[in-house]
């Protein structure tokens, strides 16, 4: 487990350290360090144009996640079809639901981020979390192969799928339900704001249905909006 560091989170750690404790968590010493190093690489201490940054590592990793999910859930629900299969997916490898994993295990400690953005939070960012996990999960099947990485993801999300009992509704779909089913206006989403450097945006977003309203920020508009459809539902009446 990574030690924090005792003058705080804006003090760089060794680069050992954070590579120590991302072998830990993914249960891997890895045979070439250089994909770790990669994976725990945020764009922003990357070289040039994101060059040896996680972003494609990212890219590969969550097409692994959810193969490997995709597997577990027709293994787990053998009578369901895609339709409910489908939004179990869905919800599983969210950005939300995947930076709360990477949240638990203080993958935060682990990035390699440039000083200013670490500053200013960059690595605890839910998006930047998501997307190292996944990049973590690329680099640990690209070093080990697929049952290395199944092992993985099946012993850190075992909480969170045991705990998925019926098929969810994504927060937009269930608003938009809400709202045909009172014969009102499809839900409209509205960029507030939008704000931050290109490799770390944040969007703020309004959604509205009929004389309801909620905003909500996050560094993705989809994410965004999922999270202010998420609030609205949360003070509309049943």
């Amino acid at each position: 487990m990574a030690v924090r560091d005792p003058l705080g989170p804006d003090v760089p750690r060794h680069p050992l350290n954070r590579r120590d404790a991302a072998q830990a968590f993914l249960g891997h010493d890895f045979a070439n360090p250089s994909l770790l190093t990669e994976a725990l690489t945020h764009r922003s201490a990357a070289g040039a144009k994101g060059v040896g940054s996680n972003e494609r590592l990212e890219f590969i990793g969550d097409r692994v996640l959810g193969l490997i999910v995709a597997e577990w859930l027709i293994e787990r629900f053998p009578a369901e079809q895609e339709g409910k299969l489908g939004p179990r997916l869905a919800a599983l490898v969210s950005k939300p639901s995947l930076a709360a994993i990477a949240q638990t295990h203080r993958v935060a400690d682990m990035l390699s981020v440039a000083p200013g953005e670490a500053r200013r939070g960059v690595s605890s960012q839910a998006t930047v979390l998501a997307d190292a996990l996944e990049a973590m999960i690329g680099a640990l099947y690209l070093d080990a192969g697929l049952e290395a990485a199944r092992a993985f993801v099946r012993r850190v999300m075992a909480k969170v799928v045991d705990a998925q009992n019926a098929p969810p509704k994504d927060p937009k779909t269930a608003l938009q339900e809400w709202a045909l089913k009172r014969a009102l206006p499809l839900p409209h989403y509205q960029v507030v704001a939008q704000s931050g450097p290109s490799h770390a945006p944040l969007f703020v977003i309004r959604v509205s249905v009929g004389e309801a309203s909620a905003e909500a920020s996050a560094g993705a508009k989809r994410a965004a909006e999922q999270e202010a459809a998420r609030q609205l539902l949360g003070v509309l009446p049943e």
